[in-house]
């Protein structure tokens, strides 16, 4: 759980510790993971093939109704799926999770923002997407400047995932949007990412996974430099994860799911500190 480097996504906070000076070992700050994503492609370009694990990651941010700075994951990875294999093989485990038949619709991320919220986020003014929001009682201050993927997550959060049906899978989402998913040159480009959300909570994100350590490095050192601009600390990128990708990591898609929210669901529960025994208002 413990990492030198950690994620510069600047939407993803890490918990940062410090380990002492030791035989061998100087004194240098250590990150708890905030998936265990790096180290389990690491495997995969080792050749270890398919792969799952159960395990707890931890990100720095507020508690609420759906999230835990601790929380557990069920992450794994399929070489030579495609991304809609690997959307069948989640929507499988939900029949099983949960006890019954889940049928899970699926709508691209521009569907979805059209059918439920009337508003194209391809092509969407300023103007519009206020006036999207306004129609729906959202009131966004005058005093910050919002940029289109703003209004967007602003739509997405308070119009669109109210609107959704029980269980759906988003996918195609926009290219600046990737994280470590491919992106595939359609007019306009997508990056080759799902969600899963039920009951309008979102419980898995899943990449057709990015290969390229190139192209990896370059969305690091650009998260870094949006880190810069809104004032976060810069994070030291993770060198063997990216000597894993140069080494030759296989095709294949992979899966991060919470199984805190989905224990949340198939027990009918309104809060994460309900499936938790020690959530953080209990230590």
């Amino acid at each position: 759980m413990l990492c030198r480097a950690a994620t510069p996504d600047p939407v993803l906070a890490s918990f940062v510790t410090e380990l002492q000076a030791a035989a061998g070992f100087t004194a240098s700050p250590l990150y708890l993971q905030t998936s265990p994503e790096f180290f389990m492609k690491r495997l995969l370009a080792a050749g270890y093939g398919a792969m799952y694990q159960i395990g707890k990651a931890f990100r720095n941010e507020e508690s609420g109704r759906r999230h835990n700075p601790e929380f557990t994951l069920l992450e794994w990875y399929r070489p030579g799926f495609s991304l809609q294999q690997l959307m069948d093989e989640v929507e499988q485990l939900m029949t099983v999770v949960l006890q019954r038949a889940v049928t899970v619709e699926r709508y691209t991320y521009r569907q979805l923002f059209q059918v439920l919220a009337g508003i194209d986020p391809v092509t969407a003014t300023n103007d519009e997407w206020q006036h999207c929001l306004s129609s729906a009682d959202v009131q966004c201050s005058s005093q910050i400047t919002l940029s289109a993927r703003d209004y967007a997550d602003l739509v997405l959060t308070h119009i669109i995932e109210a609107a959704m049906p029980v269980a759906c899978f988003v996918y195609n989402y926009p290219a600046d949007q990737a994280a470590l998913a491919r992106i595939r040159p359609d007019d306009p480009p997508v990056a080759e990412r799902f969600e899963l959300y039920i009951q309008g909570v979102e419980l898995a994100n899943g990449f057709y996974e990015l290969t390229d350590a190139a192209e990896q490095r370059d969305r690091f050192v650009q998260e870094n430099q949006q880190r810069q601009k809104a004032g976060l600390d810069e994070m030291p990128l993770d060198e063997k994860f990216l000597a894993a990708l140069q080494h030759g990591m296989p095709d294949c898609s992979g899966v991060a799911l919470g199984l805190d929210r989905l224990l949340m669901i198939a027990l009918q529960k309104q809060s994460i500190d309900e499936v938790i025994a020690f959530p953080l208002c209990r230590i």
